[in-house]
């Protein structure tokens, strides 16, 4: 690859993305493809650290990498592939992980949050998970991770496994630095909006899905929860309409003084709409070019496989120059 900066991102199948993922770092990712060597990754292996159906995984696998395309990732410009058809993810995992603290997992709040919902499956790669995220990254010496504000601990993690190794072994990995959106990285939900914006949300009102219809997305706008103040206006107190300013900001490129005076003398009613149809028409290409795209499965195929060749070409040469560092006999 050229040389540029190398960016790594990875998404878990959950099927579709939510409005937070697109605009806090899916709807980025397009425009990066010319800045940077992108590397973009399904993280399949990950997504098995809670329980599966094996056939809907492999659905929601497909139709996530059908979405990253949609979403504007060029296969020709980036690398884009299943993280589980490149084995040096999980190799590089074990030597990360043998250079990582018990302490430094047992301190991460998403195993916590994770452990209390999935009491009863508290298992081992739930707790390691982050070093294999570690690995996803350091694997390519990426210089940047676009990420969202829940993620930093696990880049900070990542930052400091890649210190640790090189002070052990001789300066080796690019220690990664965060790629924040600057506007919109955290939506949050439409029904209680201190909350952030989740799928797994049991009111189906609160979260938009990229893949809704424009009517479906209208009408969850509607039905936002505001306040009692009649003004659109960027303030505290008035979370519901922070968030659905900062939402139609991303979309419009408006700043809030601009959104306070183009809905000056208007309700809410009428800003939760235009909110709502300015979101739908900008999502309807992404809905058309991913029905294209799930109904080429060959062209998809071509498209992962090529991706996967690339990603593994790249980390075996990693991997190979980190087994020397740490002693392993060489293979050839």
């Amino acid at each position: 690859m050229s040389g540029k900066k190398m960016i790594f991102s990875g998404i878990q199948p959950t099927g579709t993305f939510t409005l937070g993922n697109y605009i806090g770092a899916i709807r980025n990712w397009g425009p990066l493809q010319d800045e940077f060597n992108c590397i973009y990754s399904i993280v399949d292996l990950h997504s098995i650290t809670v329980a599966q159906d094996p056939v809907e995984l492999r659905k929601n696998s497909l139709r996530a990498y059908a979405l990253l395309l949609a979403c504007g990732i060029d296969p020709k410009k980036s690398i884009a592939f299943f993280q589980s058809h490149n084995k040096f993810h999980a190799e590089l995992n074990w030597v990360l992980a043998c250079n990582t603290q018990f302490g430094e997992l047992s301190r991460m709040t998403q195993f916590k949050d994770k452990s209390a919902r999935h009491a009863d499956n508290v298992n081992a790669g739930l707790f390691t998970y982050p070093v294999l995220m570690a690995a996803d990254i350091l694997a390519y010496n990426a210089s940047l991770v676009p990420i969202g504000g829940d993620q930093k601990q696990h880049l900070e993690l990542a930052r400091n496994i890649a210190q640790r190794f090189n002070q052990r072994y001789g300066d080796f990995f690019t220690v990664p630095e965060p790629y924040i959106a600057p506007l919109g990285a955290k939506v949050m939900s439409l029904q209680d909006p201190t909350k952030k914006m989740s799928k797994s949300d049991e009111n189906p009102n609160s979260c938009i899905l990229i893949l809704d219809e424009k009517d479906t997305i209208v009408r969850k706008f509607k039905r936002a929860v505001t306040d009692s103040d009649a003004e659109v206006s960027f303030a505290d107190g008035k979370d519901g309409i922070n968030n659905l300013m900062t939402i139609y900001s991303c979309f419009t490129g408006k700043k809030f003084d601009e959104i306070q005076n183009e809905f000056s003398g208007k309700g809410y009613g009428d800003f939760k709409l235009a909110v709502g149809e300015t979101v739908a028409d900008a999502l309807e290409p992404v809905r058309t070019e991913f029905a294209r795209l799930m109904n080429d499965k060959a062209y998809l195929k071509e498209c992962y496989m090529d991706g996967a060749m690339r990603a593994t070409k790249i980390t075996q040469k990693t991997i190979t120059k980190i087994y020397r560092k740490v002693g392993f006999v060489d293979a050839r």
